[in-house]
């Protein structure tokens, strides 16, 4: 009775703040009524890939390489008036020639009240992208992105943004078993999350900063004695930028306990400087710490290993947008390695983009990466990555970028992943993006 309670006072605390909400909409949109917009927006993504030690091999198949087409195909239509907006966006996505034809799904499905005086409530199936994307982003790159069922409650005005994000998870509306909310058949792995996100832009100096605060409730999957364990993210992140430079630092800790009732310590920070000295050139520069398991036992291939962990010291990159930041192959924290532990993670990057016309683009990247941890008998490198991306805007709503990435690994990646193969890896994809607007109609 006592967890009913609760979230019968939950929803009630929810109305309470809504309804002050719809009532200051209604009298603006009778104050000053603005036309009506429907809008219509396609989006067609295609990318074919060929990889060569990209990913680990199953023992069974002696290659490990692999060419395939993947295809994301959207559809979304807009309403919007003077205090009320809405969105519905259809999604398909999988591979060329997949048995079941791919998977289709509404990745947004959201209506957003507003008032005059900067409040707004958005309610159902949304994207959540704070700041640079890192913790909470949309992850556009993967074909099947990242998005919430949640209520999102915030104000925006006078250099200020505040948002409260509220989710509770359930697989279905069982009388018997209700409250239970297992991992393997969930479409999140949260049960229930709370998301608080402040920032501030400052009025004379070009300097913005946030914010965030996270806690996630994860239900175990024992059926006997199911548990809700909680863990938090705490941090903060700044961005500065005079002139032609743009000067970013995050930090992020993590706490709680995981599923298992273990233990959360962990943390990161990341550092960033961009120079454009023309509107050709830019040049990038950073490092990336992300703390891992101290003494991650991986026993070496044909023999057995346990290692028993009285804390979680890997830092989780929960919803971020991971392949923009740790390598275009994404090994990291996208990929796991062997075990479910994780030395953690260090990124020492530099790069740089140019512009020969304005439609095109062309940039090039290198990575040097390394464990956070000491490794017993190895190294920390884990190694080298060269990326070279180039794009090119033809006409308005078509874009066609391509890329390749080599990847020198080290002999600790493949102690780490335990398996071979790892020292010379290559990636190439072609990318075809169309994304028009089919209808804008206003009355």
């Amino acid at each position: 009775m006592s967890k009913l309670s609760t979230e019968i006072k939950a929803m009630g605390l929810l109305s309470v703040l809504l309804l002050p909400l719809c009532g200051a909409a209604q009298q603006q949109d009778t104050i000053k009524e603005k036309p009506n917009t429907l809008a219509i927006d396609a989006n067609l993504m295609t990318r074919g890939e060929l990889r060569y030690g990209g990913f680990p091999a199953a023992p069974e198949f002696a290659e490990d390489h692999a060419q395939f087409v993947m295809a994301r195909t959207r559809l979304s239509v807009g309403y919007q008036r003077s205090f009320l907006e809405a969105k519905i966006t259809a999604q398909h996505s999988g591979v060329w020639g997949q048995q079941g034809k791919g998977a289709f799904n509404l990745s947004e499905a959201w209506a957003t009240l507003r008032a005059n005086n900067g409040l707004f409530a958005t309610v159902g199936r949304q994207e959540l992208a704070y700041d640079d994307e890192r913790i909470l982003g949309r992850n556009d790159w993967a074909m099947a992105a990242n998005s919430h069922d949640a209520v999102k409650l915030g104000y925006e005005g006078h250099g200020h943004k505040a948002h409260l994000v509220l989710a509770f998870n359930q697989q279905a509306w069982n009388v018997y078993g209700g409250t239970m909310y297992t991992t393997s058949s969930g479409a999140q792995v949260y049960r229930s999350m709370v998301t608080g996100w402040y920032h501030y832009d400052f009025k004379r100096i070009p300097l913005g900063a946030s914010l965030l605060f996270m806690d996630m409730g994860l239900q175990n999957d024992q059926e006997e004695d199911p548990k809700v364990e909680h863990q938090q993210l705490i941090g903060g992140f700044v961005k500065f930028s005079p002139r032609q430079w743009n000067l970013e630092a995050a930090y992020y800790r993590q706490m709680g306990t995981d599923e298992f009732h273990i233990p959360i310590k962990a943390w990161m920070t990341s550092v960033k400087a961009e120079y454009d000295p023309t509107w050709q050139w830019r040049v990038t520069g950073g490092y990336d710490y992300l703390s891992g398991d101290p003494n991650p036992t991986v026993p070496q291939i044909g023999t057995i290993g346990l290692a028993q962990h009285t804390q979680v010291r890997g830092f989780n990159t929960i919803y971020g947008s991971h392949h923009q930041f740790y390598g275009a192959m994404d090994f990291f924290y996208v990929s796991a390695y062997y075990g479910g532990y994780t030395p953690g993670l260090q990124n020492l990057y530099t790069g740089a983009r140019f512009k020969p016309i304005k439609p095109m683009d062309i940039s090039m990247q290198y990575h040097y990466l390394m464990t956070a941890e000491r490794i017993n008998g190895a190294s920390r490198t884990l190694g080298h990555e060269f990326e070279f991306t180039a794009s090119y805007t033809p006409i308005k709503f078509v874009k066609v970028s391509a890329g390749y990435t080599y990847m020198h690994g080290s002999s600790t990646l493949e102690r780490l992943q335990r398996v071979e193969g790892k020292k010379h890896m290559h990636w190439a994809w072609l990318m075809l993006t169309v994304n028009p607007r089919i209808l804008n109609f206003k009355w």
